[in-house]
């Protein structure tokens, strides 16, 4: 199986900050059939790794409560100098929330926001050049940005990332842009100034491949996961709002065969 063609600018790792690693562990593993491996504690802080089939798909770690957020998935972009990019990040409207850090042996990285305000991870590749596996079940199939600001969102990452965008949609209902095109698109940022609740941040969502939604969503309650939106058939596949035993949001979506 070849490895996901992950460009600069695009979408090249994901990982979750849970306040309960082990019960996460075993929620995916139940869910997506994932097996971990975790790293040296002095080196990585015990950063846990996972794989699917033997490939890399997601990283845990734990959220020891003292940044305040709660438990959450996060999306890292590649880009090619982390600091530079820090830098154009803070120039175009985001923020540095984690200023540029060595990774030993495997890359760099830091942590900012978007000119909405969605918090994003950048990713400079050193040994660790991402996911090894995507859009095949138990992997990160899509990753997309709700964001009230959407000008200055789809502009930041033309600015920052050097995304070349494509207008998915732009209609009132509906306004969507996209990294590439078509079927090369790697992600996409939607108005949601519309709908979505002032108490509720810009972020970006991450979605997985399953083979069943409707089965996925059983196991989860069974699991003690919750969910935010039941699932709906789109152009797209079955996409279902989840998310896991201590709260952390993310999708499911099933590929529907082709009418």
């Amino acid at each position: 199986m070849p490895k996901p063609d992950i460009t600069p600018g695009a979408p090249c790792w994901i990982d979750l900050m849970t306040s309960e690693p082990e019960k996460a562990k075993n929620f995916y593993t139940e869910l997506f059939g994932w097996t971990y491996e975790t790293g040296d504690e002095e080196k990585y802080g015990g950063y846990i790794t996972a794989f699917k089939n033997g490939q890399s798909v997601a990283g845990l770690m734990k959220n020891d409560g003292q940044s305040g957020y709660p438990d959450v998935w996060t999306t890292y972009l590649r880009v090619d100098n982390v600091d530079a990019t820090t830098q154009a990040a803070a120039s175009n409207g985001g923020q540095i929330f984690v200023p540029p850090m060595e990774v030993p042996e495997q890359g760099k990285m830091a942590m900012i926001s978007d000119a909405g305000g969605a918090a994003v991870g950048v990713w400079e590749f050193g040994g660790h050049t991402g996911f090894q596996l995507a859009a095949e079940p138990g992997s990160p199939a899509w990753h997309e940005i709700f964001t009230r600001d959407y000008p200055a969102t789809v502009k930041f990452y033309q600015d920052v990332f050097g995304w070349d965008t494509d207008v998915m949609s732009d209609t009132d209902e509906f306004k969507y842009t996209t990294l590439g095109a078509g079927e090369n698109a790697k992600a996409g940022i939607m108005d949601v100034s519309a709908f979505l609740p002032e108490s509720i941040p810009a972020h970006w969502r991450i979605y997985f491949a399953v083979e069943n939604t409707d089965a996925a969503i059983e196991k989860t309650t069974a699991l003690g996961g919750q969910v935010v939106q039941p699932a709906a058939d789109t152009p797209f596949g079955r996409v279902a709002t989840l998310t896991d035993p201590t709260g952390a949001m993310f999708l499911i979506v099933q590929e529907l065969p082709q009418q």
